[in-house]
């Protein structure tokens, strides 16, 4: 699995956790929507870390929260 696949998955399982749409997610993390779309479809691979910072905000976590998960567990595996 690559990093972006295991971004994307760590977004979309603290959605469904929290009961958050993308557009609530948007709004709570000051991301655009058009940003957050980008990176879950994965058509930005490589968001910056400002970025992923506002969207842990939007979710209430740090940044080693999200990254600290299951996701995340086996990255010295990933293809990058």
């Amino acid at each position: 699995m690559q990093a972006h696949d295991m971004l994307v998955e760590r977004i979309n399982n603290l959605c469904k956790k929290k009961r958050m749409t993308y557009y609530a997610l948007s709004v709570r993390s000051e991301v655009p929507m058009t940003t957050l779309m980008h990176i879950v479809e994965k058509s930005t691979v490589n968001p910056g870390v400002l970025t992923m910072g506002k969207i842990c905000q939007g979710f209430g976590i740090t940044l080693k929260e999200f990254f600290d998960s299951p996701e995340f567990k086996d990255m010295e595996h990933m293809d990058m």
